[in-house]
Order: structure tokens, then C-alpha cells, then sequence
């Protein structure tokens, strides 16, 4: 479900009309996570780290309205819920985007993740089989312990679905870290609202 968000309302309504009509209206910053306590504890109970860290992606953007709203047919709304569409690798070396609801639990979540993860991988399709305006666009680079990140994009495709990126972990101080890029539409947050998002998800990682 999504709600319309009344523009002459809003207290972003200059930033919104402002960003909105940029070719580029997407900004991005990338920083190290400290994901000690969450792999161990992954690695503990034999769970997908992968699958973990990305369903505490869902709950930190779940939590932060500036996460789910989006432009559609140049009209505002929020949504409900927003779930992931990540890229999931083959072991062709290609890949396909996958379609993952978002869950609060967990264990529910990896449940369905998993069964998607597998007819992704069971074709040689690129797009998923249920598309929708209310999910982050996500993609793992494990091989990369990246700095900085840049999106392919069609310009004159409208877009402003958040884009998040994970790259590979790595140990510094006797710590687990891991690269994560955060991009989001400048009509629809700041640089506030991204802190928030990797505040939230530190946390969550932590827990």
C-alpha cells in the first residue's frame, strides 16, 4: 500500500521541486561498516551472511520514511514497506535480480530469500519475475573492497528507488569491516537521512 504525499504540505517541497528535475538527482557516499559481531554470529548459527546483512538493510530502510518514498508517474508517494530487488551471481559468472519481501523476522525472511535465490539461478533471465516501484536496488561486490561506487542508469527512465551496495569484508584493528554505498534521490532525502540509514544499520548489526 502507498500513500500520496500532499507536496504543498511537505517541508521538503523546495527540495523536492529543486532535485527532481536534475538529470543526475542522485547523490551517494560510501563508508566501512563494522560487522564483527554479525558474521560471528553468523557464522555461529549457520546463517547467510549475506541474507543477513541485507535483511538489516530492509530494516533500517523500513524504518526511515525518506527510504520509501518514490516518483511515480511524477507524483509522490510513500509506501508501506519497501523490499529488495538484489543482483544474485551464477556460477556462470552471470547474474540475475531477484525479488526478496521484506520480512521483520529474520529466519522468515532468509526462508523466502533462499527459494528465490534458487529460481533466479535456475535461469538464464536478467529481470525478476515481480517488478515493483517499493523496493532498494542492491548489489554485493564481494570480490571488491571498494571506496566508491557509480550506478549504470538509463537517464530517461524515471528512478528513485535508494541504491545500496555491499563490497568485501575486511580486517583492520581486529576488526571485521565492510565497505557500504548508499545512493538516494536528493529530491527525496539528504545527507541526514542517509546517516540515519547507516546509523540504523550499525546498530542492527551490533545487536
Amino acid at each position: 500500500m502507498k500513500r500520496l504525499i500532499e507536496i504543498d504540505n511537505w517541508n521538503r517541497k523546495e527540495h523536492y521541486l529543486f532535485f527532481k528535475g536534475f538529470t543526475e538527482p542522485f547523490f551517494g557516499v560510501t563508508v566501512n561498516i563494522d560487522v564483527s559481531q554479525a558474521y560471528a554470529m553468523c557464522q555461529q548459527q549457520g546463517y547467510s551472511f549475506f541474507l543477513y546483512y541485507l535483511h538489516k538493510a530492509l530494516v533500517s530502510a523500513n524504518s526511515i520514511p525518506n527510504f520509501k518514498y518514490r516518483i511515480i508517474d511524477d507524483v509522490l508517494y510513500e509506501f508501506d514497506e519497501v523490499h529488495a530487488s538484489p543482483t544474485i551471481n551464477r556460477e556462470n559468472g552471470s547474474f540475475g535480480f531477484g525479488y526478496f519481501t521484506y520480512y521483520p523476522s529474520f529466519v522468515e525472511f532468509a526462508e523466502h530469500a533462499k527459494k528465490e535465490i534458487d529460481r533466479v539461478r535456475s535461469t538464464n533471465t536478467l529481470l525478476p519475475s515481480t517488478g515493483a516501484d517499493n523496493v532498494l536496488h542492491c548489489s554485493s561486490v564481494p570480490w571488491l573492497q571498494f571506496t566508491s561506487v557509480s550506478h549504470a542508469r538509463p537517464f530517461q527512465v524515471p528512478d528513485s528507488c535508494p541504491k545500496i551496495t555491499f563490497g568485501k569484508m575486511f580486517e583492520s584493528h581486529g576488526r571485521q569491516l565492510m565497505p557500504l554505498a548508499v545512493h538516494g534521490h536528493h529530491a527525496l532525502m539528504d545527507g541526514w537521512h542517509v546517516a540515519q540509514f547507516i546509523d540504523t544499520m550499525q546498530a542492527e548489526l551490533d545487536k
